[in-house]
């Protein structure tokens, strides 16, 4: 009759985090397998209200607010494509509300960590089209 025996030995992978290494052997076969052993972290997001984009000229798609993670590991590069890659899967959720209070609320209500980042006023100078023709300017206008 065969022997069965499981060992289990726990490493720290390169990012930081522990995998576990278990190794069963049962009924004359030798099972290899790896496990990444979560050390859950509160997760933390930030609340913001978007800017306008430089290509619009008007205050329409703003004035609403998004809550987005903070994210939990490094982007890394795929050694094949290039490509930039992450495990991090709550960096894809964009979620967005009405209001400053109701981001707030879920925040609060699903136990994150938040901080609210205040929208920036926008100075706007008042210039008309006959400035560039005034004869007191300090750089003359040319063609």
């Amino acid at each position: 009759m065969t022997g069965c025996g499981t060992a289990a030995t726990a490493r720290r992978a390169l990012d930081g985090s522990e995998m576990l290494w278990i190794s069963i052997f049962t009924h004359g076969a030798l099972l290899f397998g790896a496990m990444r052993v979560s050390n859950e972290v509160a997760m933390s997001a930030r609340i913001f209200s978007p800017a306008k984009t430089a290509m619009q000229s008007g205050k329409a798609k703003t004035g609403y607010w998004v809550l987005e993670f903070d994210p939990e590991m490094r982007k890394k590069i795929d050694p094949l494509m290039g490509y930039t890659t992450s495990g991090d899967m709550r960096s894809q959720i964009r979620l967005t509300f009405e209001t400053r209070e109701e981001a707030v609320a879920y925040a609060e209500k699903q136990g994150l960590a938040y901080r609210v980042e205040e929208p920036k006023e926008t100075k706007r100078r008042q210039i008309s089209y006959a400035e560039n023709f005034r004869y007191d300017r300090r750089t003359p206008w040319t063609h």
